[in-house]
């Protein structure tokens, strides 16, 4: 399982890394489209709907979606606002994960607000990296990827060596406290390189490094999320798709928060 996922790792990086540096946004735009329509295939088993006709419906229309908000002026229009909401959701969520196994009943019982939930994670992660990507450069969206896959190699290796205190252990019991600390001080260190490489003047590190832990630092309510469906479906993994990485949601989970929150705290302090 380890040499599957590492061996998957070193394929899917130097493409999504070349994808982000080296395509126009309209280009960056349709493969990330295809990207999270894959995942918003796999949110239909979340939330449960069995019917393949209910699963394609759920993927047409997130599809109708993204061709709505593929316009530049659309794109940067809407940034703030779908940014804003988004945060409120990711709070909210942070505060279902918080609370769980109380409150799954309302989930079980009306399995189509985790449908919505979907729409709610997926979309404004998409719109949040299309205009990040076409209207503050590739590099930025570069280092939010660079932060989310850091802090996962930072989470790792921290919680098998320290990690001693579950974080939410009802959802995701490999997952610790010391894992965070982990995954902060990752963040630290890739937003220092990323505030040098981007060249910002030294009045806007601060910002971006707060920025950058906050981003990863929602990031985890975001992998704890998915993990609460998955849950509640009874699934391991959101799909097979990635080997060793399970589903495409499995992969991009800590994305779906974290980009809007990046994009808003960016947007907040006028450095978009």
């Amino acid at each position: 399982m380890l040499k599957s996922r590492v061996l998957t790792a070193l394929l899917l990086a130097p493409l999504a890394v070349a994808a982000t540096l080296l395509l126009p946004s309209s280009w960056f735009a349709m493969i990330l489209g295809v990207i999270f329509c894959i995942g918003a295939w796999e949110w239909t088993g979340l939330a449960r709907l069995e019917h393949k006709v209910l699963r394609h419906f759920y993927v047409a229309l997130f599809v109708v979606f993204l061709i709505m908000l593929f316009d530049e002026g659309t794109l940067r229009g809407l940034m703030v606002p779908v940014a804003a909401a988004a945060a409120v959701w990711w709070l909210l969520a942070l505060a279902f994960v918080s609370a769980y196994p109380r409150g799954s009943a309302m989930w079980s019982s009306f399995p189509s607000l985790i449908s919505f939930a979907g729409l709610f994670s997926l979309l404004p992660a998409w719109l949040a990296l299309v205009g990040l990507h076409a209207n503050l450069g590739h590099g930025y969206v570069l280092l939010l990827l660079c932060l989310i896959w850091g802090a996962d190699i930072g989470a790792y290796f921290a919680g098998h060596a320290f990690g001693r205190r579950k974080l939410a252990p009802h959802v995701s019991p490999g997952k610790t406290w010391a894992g965070v600390g982990g995954a902060l001080a990752a963040a630290l260190v890739i937003a220092l390189a990323g505030a040098w490489l981007l060249q910002l003047p030294s009045r806007d590190w601060p910002t971006l490094i707060i920025v950058s832990l906050l981003a990863v630092a929602i990031s985890v309510v975001g992998d704890l999320t998915e993990s609460m469906f998955k849950r509640l479906a009874g699934l391991k993994d959101s799909g097979n798709i990635l080997p060793g990485h399970g589903g495409m949601l499995d992969r991009i989970d800590s994305l779906l928060a974290a980009a809007p929150i990046f994009v808003l705290g960016l947007l907040w302090q006028t450095l978009l």
